[in-house]
């Protein structure tokens, strides 16, 4: 009965005109356990309310990437515990001590002529050039010289290649080589460099502001115009419409655009068609995945970079470095993690680890067949079992014979990977996370009643993780 009392008395401050964050931050220790709380909880703190969603804050890119991989969606749905109306919550990154010196930066140069420009009053400033990531420092091997030849040729001679579209999988080092084309060009241009969610960001608090006016005169105001991750503007129309608008009288006025994605032009889901022939007008090229020569290159690079940053660095043995280029081959991210691992264990234990202690530290990473599992591979097995097509799983048609692959598609994609709810409803055609938890729990139901559908989730389960090798 009291805890009734409480739960009403909760409510209703929450409704009140003030947001009360302590509230969320008192369910989550309950729900989630003070040690997470402690850990990595405590340090959001609340910025503000909107129509639909929140703002939050946490201290690093790190800790924001952790809890939004981890218990994002725990977290909404403890906030919608007590209001309904929030559908999303959204991450800024505030160091309080950087945040004041930035300010006073754009302070004193409001007034100036810079070359990398910003929008005022934005949550996050666009100038996302990072000093670290240059030409000079990035590996190369046949599998991604010809991004890197071509990011080259684009620094030397502006609008030689117009647009220059480079894809390529998670941590293949996309970003990496747009900074560097941001960092040769901001010497003589004006330059803009963003990632394509922080501009639908822009652009949706412009609508709301009903100030388009200056969105577009920053964007179309620019010599070079750099965006990351260009699927993310997947599905939403109106502002595909005005980013078409903006690529166009960038070109009109020779600007050079330089664009990123995960997939190639024509495989871009639910953006025009005639964006996606704009981008395969220019130049294509990709990053595959990293070949053993580029493995070994930066396994040795980064393993020199530590061992000169720690004077009393002990040295990691070229058995180490070959197992750990053999072994982690999925991406380079994940290579100068595994490398990160290594160097931290011999600083912590004061002794470099042998192959067996290298491959307890790296266990998560190596050898596991879960690892390679993905989502579009998840798909295609089946859609094959069920004997109907991919276009069939992922179209919004709900006729029996559909509905029931669709959602062990998406039950095996929830237990076999560590993709989020939302990541997993952007790669089943932008459905929304509520639709996964329906789809995982409809199975876990019928799973209890019907041995059939039991044996047939373990019989996908051993093709997906034992025949794909």
């Amino acid at each position: 009965m009291n805890k009734s009392i409480n739960t009403e008395k909760n409510i209703n401050n929450f409704k009140s005109e003030n947001f009360d964050w302590n509230l969320v931050q008192n369910e989550m220790k309950i729900k989630l356990g003070l040690d997470i709380y402690e850990s990595w909880l405590r340090k959001i703190t609340f910025v503000d309310e909107f129509n639909n969603y929140l703002l939050l804050s946490v201290p690093t890119r790190f800790i924001r990437d952790w809890i939004t991989s981890r218990y994002l969606d725990q977290i909404l749905q403890i906030i919608r515990i007590f209001k309904k109306d929030i559908i999303r919550i959204e991450f800024k990154i505030v160091n309080e001590k950087i945040d004041k010196i930035q300010k006073e930066v754009i302070e004193k140069n409001s007034n100036k002529n810079e070359n990398i420009s910003f929008i005022k009053d934005s949550y996050l400033q666009y100038n996302r050039i990072d000093p670290n990531k240059r030409f000079e420092n990035f590996i190369t091997s046949s599998s991604n010289k010809l991004a890197y030849e071509a990011s080259l040729k684009v620094s030397e001679n502006i609008s030689h290649y117009n647009p220059l579209y480079i894809y390529g999988g998670v941590g293949m080092g996309k970003t990496h080589l747009l900074n560097s084309i941001g960092l040769e060009l901001k010497k003589n241009n004006k330059v803009m460099f963003i990632s394509a969610e922080r501009f639908m960001y822009q652009f949706v608090k412009s609508i709301k502001s009903n100030d388009m006016v200056k969105f577009k005169e920053y964007f179309r105001n620019t010599d070079i115009l750099l965006i990351d991750d260009i699927q993310f503007i997947s599905g939403k129309e109106v502002m595909q419409e005005e980013f078409f608008h903006t690529f166009n009288s960038l070109l009109d006025k020779g600007s050079q655009i330089i664009v990123s994605a995960d997939r190639a032009p024509n495989k871009l889901l639910r953006i025009q068609e005639r964006i996606k022939s704009r981008f395969s007008g220019g130049l294509v090229v990709d990053i595959q995945k990293p070949d053993n020569e580029l493995r070994k290159k930066i396994v040795k690079k980064k393993t020199e970079e530590l061992n000169s940053l720690y004077v009393d660095q002990l040295e990691i043995s070229e058995e180490i470095q070959n197992f750990i280029s053999n072994e982690i081959t999925t991406s380079v991210r994940e290579l100068v993690g595994a490398i990160n691992r290594v160097v931290s264990f011999s600083r912590i234990y004061n002794k470099v680890p042998n192959l067996s202690e290298t491959k307890v530290v790296l266990k998560d990473l190596i050898n596991l067949a879960e690892n390679k599992v993905t989502i579009d591979l998840i798909q295609t097995i089946v859609c094959k079992f069920f004997k109907i097509s991919k276009n069939e799983m992922l179209s919004s048609r709900r006729s029996r014979y559909l509905v029931r692959p669709r959602q062990v598609a998406i039950y095996l994609t929830k237990i076999l990977t560590s993709k989020s709810l939302p990541e997993i409803g952007r790669e089943f055609s932008n459905r929304d996370h509520t639709t996964i938890i329906h789809s995982v729990k409809t199975i876990e139901t019928i799973k209890q009643k019907d041995l059939e559908m039991v044996d047939n989730i373990n019989k996908l389960k051993n093709q997906i993780l034992y025949n794909n090798k």
